[in-house]
């Protein structure tokens, strides 16, 4: 039996968009990893100097203050900012929602830490506007002690979370695969705060569950490809091929998986802030969506430009991959790569014709499965 395998012919879509569909791209990730380096720090940056000069705008859930429940069935918000306004109470932060209820619907007002004196003044002030008793209207005073406990309890979820994930991930894969989605995961939550204090959203308790909601997701995404480099490490270990490779291989056949997947888990949350939020005006749930859809965002990113890359710096310094970091395949030998294939070694070294290019045309003919030199038989001892 013959050594060398015949060539597989596999017809390549024209368009990108047919390939990507067809699991066909052959994208350069590791040799875009640059880019993500530079974006991620550029956005770590602005986080940065937005939390030092602005801060966030975090809700009286955290801050403390008062809120009034009034019943909307002859009050409007218009009428609430006019009570406000009459009562000389400092408007800066506080929050005039309509709400539904069982009971019926009602103005929610909102405002920071006053005198029990203006809060009885305001109370007053809003049954006469509303038409009804002050019986009617129902105050909820929030310290900021307990947006203090939220806050410390949620920061221990957080670090107990992180942990136990750096556990599992160290026993399912490695430890090095620990470290990158860990570090994604950080860089998600980060960035997700910056953007909240760039824009100005207030940060309630449903901001901080969201937070630690996308952080499952960044996770998910982060584990879907890395189980996918894990079964290509195997499949190459014999190959000589570069992690470099191995991460461009893993990256590209589960591209349209990760593509759908974010696409099915952000249409959702759009629907949330269009229709609950904008239409229905269900604003509490623009408080949750908004984090959600930030953070959904930020960890697709992360899972590609993050995770991945960093993980293939750390597997670099190994011993066994150390040796094949500077070069690595691409355009028409990673396509072939990612199909199944193998190449040569003339095309891993980088004399490939086909190799200047990330995803370059191909033609309607299949890409060749080129194989490396057969290694001689070892003689038996008799």
């Amino acid at each position: 039996m013959s050594d060398q395998l015949e060539p597989q012919k596999v017809n390549i879509a024209e368009s990108g968009r047919s390939r990507l569909y067809l699991g066909q791209t052959a994208i350069n990730f590791f040799g875009r990893r640059l880019i993500g380096v530079v974006v991620s720090s550029l956005l770590l940056v602005v986080t940065i100097i937005s939390l030092a000069v602005q801060g966030l705008n975090l809700g009286i859930d955290f801050e403390g203050g008062t809120s009034w429940d009034v019943p909307a069935s002859s009050f409007t918000v218009a009428d609430a900012d006019d009570v406000l306004a009459q009562a000389d109470i400092d408007t800066e932060g506080s929050r005039i929602q309509l709400r539904d209820s069982e009971s019926g619907s009602f103005v929610k007002v909102q405002v920071r830490s006053i005198s029990d004196a203006e809060a009885r003044e305001v109370r007053q002030l809003l049954a006469d506007a509303a038409g009804t008793s002050v019986d009617d209207i129902n105050v909820n005073v929030v310290s900021a002690s307990w947006g203090s406990d939220i806050t410390n309890k949620a920061i221990r979820a957080l670090v107990i979370f992180l942990i136990v994930v750096a556990i599992f991930i160290s026993f399912r894969f490695e430890w090095r695969m620990a470290v990158a989605a860990i570090l994604a995961m950080v860089h998600d939550v980060v960035i997700s705060v910056g953007i909240y204090s760039l824009f100005g959203f207030v940060v309630t308790p449903a901001t901080v569950i969201a937070f630690l909601t996308i952080l499952g997701y960044s996770l998910y995404d982060t584990i879907v490809v890395f189980d996918r480099v894990k079964e290509n490490e195997t499949r190459f270990a014999q190959v000589r091929v570069g992690y470099g490779d191995v991460v461009n291989v893993s990256m590209n056949q589960v591209l349209m998986r990760s593509t759908n997947t974010s696409i099915s888990s952000v249409l959702p949350v759009i629907a949330l802030l269009v229709i609950g939020s904008g239409v229905l005006g269900a604003s509490t749930l623009s408080e949750f969506a908004i984090a959600l859809l930030i953070g959904m965002l930020m960890g697709t990113y992360s899972s590609v430009f993050v995770a991945s890359p960093t993980l293939a710096m750390l597997k670099l310094r190994a011993e066994g991959w150390k040796k094949e970091g500077a070069e690595h395949v691409q355009g028409e030998d990673l396509r072939t790569l990612v199909l199944g294939g193998s190449v040569s070694r003339r095309a891993r070294s980088g004399e490939s014709a086909t190799s200047k290019g990330s995803d370059s045309s191909p033609s309607s003919d299949a890409a060749s499965v080129l194989q490396h030199d057969p290694r001689p038989r070892k003689k038996r001892r008799r």
